[in-house]
């Protein structure tokens, strides 16, 4: 007899309160949160959009929408954008991850029950 495997829970850090009505507030996208991330990184080093992109080897306006998060950059972007800032795709998501907070995600609901298709697999 095959055991049954204990059902799956989301549970949050005990550092974190979760949001106080959930699903009232949107979640961030990735790329609004990497676009504030590159246009802080730019700005601090007192650079101009021509400069970084440059850099960059993207066009200023590309750039301008990356950081407006207008655009859905592909990883080579992102790494080239990041490295011109001498920022790492780590240092990014990094970044992005202390922007997103427990409170501003919904919790990701997995399933009570195992699939069957497990079982079947099982057999």
């Amino acid at each position: 007899m095959t055991a049954t495997p204990e059902p799956l829970r989301v549970e949050h850090a005990p550092s974190h309160e979760p949001r106080k009505n959930p699903g009232t507030e949107p979640e961030r996208l990735w790329r609004n949160v990497v676009g504030e991330l590159l246009r802080d990184a730019r700005t601090d080093r007192g650079e101009t959009l021509a400069e970084t992109a440059q850099r960059a080897g993207v066009s200023p306006q590309y750039l301008s929408e990356m950081e407006r998060g207008r655009k859905e950059a592909s990883s080579e972007m992102l790494a080239a954008v990041s490295g011109a800032l001498d920022l790492t795709l780590l240092d990014l998501t990094l970044g992005v991850a202390e922007r997103i907070t427990i409170g501003q995600v919904a919790p990701i609901r997995q399933p009570a029950q195992p699939a069957r298709a497990a079982y079947a697999l099982a057999a």
